[in-house]
This record gives C-alpha cells, sequence and structure tokens, in this order.
C-alpha cells in the first residue's frame, strides 16, 4: 500500500534527503541569522553582518546534517517496506530508532540506545498525532445521523411503554 502523493521507494530516499536538506538550511538558517546578529558587535551594521556571516558558515552544515538523517531514515524504511511487505507506523517508529542509534554509534553504546529510544519515541509521537489528525479530520466527512423522531425521545410516556396514560408522579 503506497501513500499518495509519495515517490516509490528507490526515488523516495533521494526526495526525502534533499526535502531534509532544504529544512535545514532554511531552519538553520534562520536560527543562525539570530544568532549570529546577536553574538556581533555592537550596531546594526556589524550586527547584519555578523548575521549574515553566521547563515553562510552555519547553514550548509545544518543542512547537511539533516539530510544524512533522512537519508538514512528514508533507507531504513524502504528496507522495511522491502522486507515487511506492508507500510504502516512501526516502519516509521523503526526507523526513527536504527537512525538514531546508527547516528550516534561512534559516541558509544550507552549513547546509541539513548538516541535510539529518544528516535523511536519521537517518531512515535509524530506518527500517532498523525493518526489522530487524519480520523478526526475523517470524522467531519462522516454523514450526520438521521434526526430522532420526537415521540421516541427518552422520558416521553409513549417511549417508556405508558402509551396515552400521564406518568404518577405529575
Amino acid at each position: 500500500m503506497e501513500e499518495y502523493g509519495r515517490e516509490p521507494c528507490p526515488y523516495r530516499i533521494v526526495d526525502d534527503c534533499g526535502g531534509a536538506f532544504a529544512m535545514g538550511c532554511i531552519g538553520g538558517g534562520v536560527f543562525q541569522a539570530i544568532k549570529g546578529f546577536r553574538n556581533a558587535p555592537s550596531g546594526f551594521s556589524k550586527r547584519l553582518v555578523g548575521s549574515l556571516m553566521a547563515v553562510k558558515t552555519r547553514a550548509p552544515i545544518i543542512g547537511g546534517n539533516f539530510a544524512v538523517w533522512g537519508g538514512m531514515f528514508s533507507t531504513i524504511d524502504c528496507t522495511l517496506v522491502h522486507f515487511r511487505k506492508k507500510e504502516d507506523p512501526w516502519n516509521s517508529i523503526i526507523s526513527g530508532a536504527a537512525t538514531g542509534g546508527i547516528l550516534a554509534a561512534r559516541n558509544g553504546v550507552g549513547m546509541m540506545a539513548g538516541s535510539a529510544l529518544v528516535g523511536g519515541v519521537l517518531l512515535a509521537l509524530i506518527e500517532g498525532v498523525g493518526i489522530l489528525f487524519t480520523r478526526l479530520s475523517a470524522d467531519q466527512f462522516r454523514n450526520p445521523a438521521p434526526p430522532e423522531d420526537p415521540s421516541n425521545i427518552l422520558g416521553s410516556p409513549s417511549a417508556q411503554g405508558l402509551g396515552n396514560q400521564t406518568p404518577a408522579y405529575q
């Protein structure tokens, strides 16, 4: 089962890698612009130059880090789709955990396990929110229930089996 609007698996890796690079460059550029502006010497023009220099030096590095994460995540996800023969949220959760663990491997087994746990939990939250929004948006397109007959509302004498009799408590 293929998701609507996504590339098939071999091309998805390159697509996700590029998307992650763009996201990292844009987000990193905004963050580095603010950081460079704050850390530059006083004076608006000096701060503007400091901001621009910080963006030029750090944003591509952040974008590259995002691209590595996105490429590895998609590679593992496509591998799981191939071997499991289905696309479901478990693929993303396992891919996030494996990616976090692999990227932290050079820091030791403890950091690797911690990063894998964080990656798995983060992707589980993302998948859970996605499922929640899908269910909520599906509810708004559901046909409304037909209106009830006012004579069958509970509490009316006819609904309680009293027919036209008046209840004793009146």
